[in-house]
Order: C-alpha cells, then sequence, then structure tokens
C-alpha cells in the first residue's frame, strides 16, 4: 500500500511517500480503507523523534475516516462495507483500567500514528472497538477531523471538573483541540468562554462564534479576562501551548480555579511560584488523548449538530508536504485534512 512513511527522526522533511506490505487484521483487529485522514501536530513530532517512532519504516496519522474492508476474528458487531471513524487511542482492552473504560491509564496504552501505524496510508489496521460508527451527516474530511481534537477537549474539560455556570478561558484558539474546547465548552454548561491567539483573524473568528473575548496571547491577556471578570478571573483554563503562555494563563485563573494542559506547543518547561499556587488554592492538571467513551460522547455531539470543528483546509493525499508546513506554520483555524 501507498503511505507517508517516515525512515528517520531529523525534522518534519523526513516524511516521504513510499510502499509498505498492506497490513492484514488480527483477531479483535478490523482493516479500514481511509478515505481521509486529518493532521495534528503529532505529525510533527513523531517526525522530530519527540517521542521516536518504535519501528521504522513507520507510517503517520492519528486521525482518519473509512470503510471496513476486512475483519480478524473474533470480531463482532462490524462487517465490510461499514463507514467507521477511527478512535486513535488504543489499548491491551482486558487489564482492570480497561475494564472501567479509562483506556489512557492502560499499561499498553498506545497513539495510532505513534505507537502504531497510522492513517496516512491506503489501509489501517485498529482494534475493533476503536472503530466507531460514522455519524451520516458527517462528509469524509469532517468525519476524518473532529476525533483526536474533540474527544481530547472533552477529556479536559472533564479533567478540569467543568460544571455548568463557570467560566473558560482557552489559550490558542485555532489549533484543533483549542478550537474544539472553545465549541464544547457552551455545551456543557459554561457561562463565558474567553480566547486567546496571536492572530487577529482567528480572534475575530471566535468573537463571530459567541466568544465573551478574544485576547492576543503575545499581549497581557491576564490583565484583560480580569478586567472582564471584575477582577476575580476564570473558573477554568485550557492550556496546550506551553511556555509561552503558561505564566499569564496560571494568572488568569480566580481563586480555586484549575488548569487543564495537554499540550506544550512553545516549550516543555513552565515555572511555579508555588505561594500563588497553594494561596489562591489553584490546580495545574494533566490530561492526554481519550477514552473511548469520550470519543463515542464526542461523535454524538458531532452527529446532532451540539458540536462542530472547523475545516481549515483539504489536500490531495501526495500534498501532505504542503499540509505540514501549514501545520507548522501555526496560521491554520481547526484542521487540516488530507483526501485519499
Amino acid at each position: 500500500m501507498r503511505a507517508w512513511l517516515l525512515d528517520e527522526t531529523t525534522g518534519p522533511e523526513a516524511w516521504h511517500v513510499g510502499s509498505v506490505d498492506t497490513p492484514m487484521p488480527g483477531p479483535r483487529e478490523v482493516r479500514v480503507t481511509v478515505k481521509a485522514s486529518a493532521l495534528n501536530h503529532l505529525d510533527l513530532w513523531v517526525a522530530k523523534g519527540l517521542p521516536r517512532p518504535p519501528a521504522f519504516p513507520h507510517v503517520g496519522g492519528a486521525d482518519g475516516a473509512g470503510v471496513v474492508d476486512a475483519i480478524g476474528d473474533e470480531v463482532e458487531g462490524l462487517s465490510v462495507g461499514d463507514e467507521v471513524v477511527v478512535d486513535p487511542s488504543t489499548s491491551c482492552g482486558v487489564c482492570e483500567v480497561c475494564d472501567r473504560g479509562d483506556t489512557p491509564f492502560c499499561a499498553e496504552f498506545k497513539i495510532v500514528g505513534e505507537h502504531r501505524w497510522g492513517t496516512h496510508a491506503e489501509y489501517v489496521v485498529i482494534p475493533a472497538e476503536n472503530a466507531v460508527p460514522k455519524p451520516p451527516a458527517l462528509d469524509w474530511p469532517a468525519a476524518a477531523g473532529f476525533g483526536l481534537v474533540t474527544s481530547s477537549a472533552l477529556r479536559m474539560l472533564r479533567r478540569a471538573r467543568l460544571v455548568p455556570g463557570e467560566t473558560v478561558l482557552v489559550v490558542g484558539v485555532g489549533g484543533g483541540t483549542s478550537t474544539a474546547a472553545f465549541a464544547l465548552a457552551p455545551v456543557l454548561g459554561a457561562t463565558a468562554v474567553f480566547v486567546t491567539s496571536r492572530h487577529a483573524p482567528k480572534r475575530e473568528w471566535s468573537l463571530a462564534n459567541e466568544a465573551d473575548g478574544a485576547f492576543d496571547s503575545d499581549g497581557p491577556f491576564d490583565e484583560e479576562v480580569k478586567a472582564l471578570t471584575r477582577g476575580r478571573g476564570v473558573d477554568v483554563v485550557v492550556e496546550n501551548v506551553g511556555t509561552a503562555t503558561w505564566e499569564r494563563s496560571m494568572r488568569s485563573l480566580a481563586r480555586g480555579g484549575r488548569m487543564v494542559t495537554n499540550g506544550s506547543t512553545t516549550g516543555r518547561t513552565a515555572e511555579l511560584h508555588l505561594p500563588t499556587l497553594f494561596w489562591r488554592q489553584l490546580e495545574v492538571i494533566g490530561s492526554t488523548m481519550n477514552d473511548h467513551r469520550e470519543f463515542a460522547e464526542a461523535a454524538a455531539m458531532l452527529a446532532d449538530g451540539r458540536v462542530s470543528v472547523p475545516i481549515d483546509g483539504t489536500y490531495g493525499f501526495d500534498e501532505f508536504p504542503a499540509a505540514l508546513e501549514r501545520l507548522e506554520a501555526g496560521e491554520q483555524l481547526g484542521k487540516i485534512v488530507l483526501t485519499h
């Protein structure tokens, strides 16, 4: 099969299109003919060895949607021809944490496109439980684009314990997870949602889509948040930018507020002023990926129109390098999708 491959981790330019053996599904697995796949920052990080793929050649891509074309033994509830979306969070499926549904805590947790072959290919093999029915109302690009970011954002807001009546600041809107968090927060009951972005068009888009305030990520957005909340700050900050915005994100919190993070695109280290943390009784919460229930819930929200994730643009399969360039430049608003 044709696929976008890594043979080394020297950077995004290391991705190249090539041919590898078409994978066959094993027990409790299915093979999907990929109709569309979506880019994530994971495609950039893996190419830089952050982390290094477990083996070469490596096939990238965490998000995708397509048609089941082969089924392994012990699979129930799926048939050849079913249209599905790929849930990228995989696990052993039999341990204690898997039994209670908390997939990311499994000792064998793996991400499609990072720890196992991904969706930037003609075919992808995944566990049967990771093949989720495609919402009929979504076309292939929309189906491929929502998965990782919407389910990850949902997990972030749930881990932050957002409850109806609280306020939220989403840092770095325009990126996939941040844009999904902006869409999800009102659905989960937030009464005010503020955003930041370095790009004026993204701030304008947010205001047109009912953001209660939109601020420059490079500016004093903590002061602006405090001004709009009468000095109080927000209950929850969704942060995945990292070093560049960390300090102001912390200062945007109200007393007892919670900051949840699942990314570090501008740096992997940050400082905490400990007296501020304990005197103001703040919380910093880590979050990664999703469990199967969160993915199914995100799909249901897309299906009934409660949430939508914008598609920044679609590229042909052979245009992956150009799509990566746009992703790395940080100018996209929503998801970048490859059509197969």
